[in-house]
């Protein structure tokens, strides 16, 4: 597939998490999940310590996404990016987008290797969307 049918295939699902979620606006993992709001798709913040973000629960894993979650935007460092991925692999996550700057070269081939569609490209989920600020 090439990147525009990635993302295409991303966005069809039903609900979304955002592993990375942060209560703090100006850091880019409260600014994805904000985006998918701006955009009305249901959205869950994964993050291990807030309770809620943006008006919404959070759960502390990718393990406790409901089953409707079928896609993912990941904000970490490289390091827990490969740690998510593969919990996001044994949870039946199908779709996997690495924003910029948490990609990782072994993260991105444990998705390829599963079947998993991943965006890793560099591609920014704010710039596809039309995000903006308040």
């Amino acid at each position: 597939m090439t990147i525009p049918e990635r993302i295409e295939t991303f966005l069809t699902a039903e609900a979304f998490g955002v592993v990375g979620a942060s209560s703090k606006p100006h850091k880019y993992g409260n600014k994805v999940l904000r985006c998918y709001q701006q955009n009305q798709h249901a959205v869950i913040p994964v993050n291990p310590v807030e309770k809620a973000i943006e008006g919404l629960d959070c759960v502390t894993s990718v393990e406790e996404l409901p089953d409707h979650v079928a896609s993912i935007s990941i904000i970490t460092p490289p390091q827990v990016t490969e740690k998510v991925v593969d919990l996001a692999i044994a949870s039946g996550i199908k779709n996997i987008w690495m924003q910029p700057g948490a990609e990782s070269p072994q993260a991105v081939a444990s998705c390829e290797a599963a079947g998993v569609n991943v965006i890793a490209d560099g591609s920014c989920l704010l710039v596809v969307m039309g995000y903006h600020e308040h």
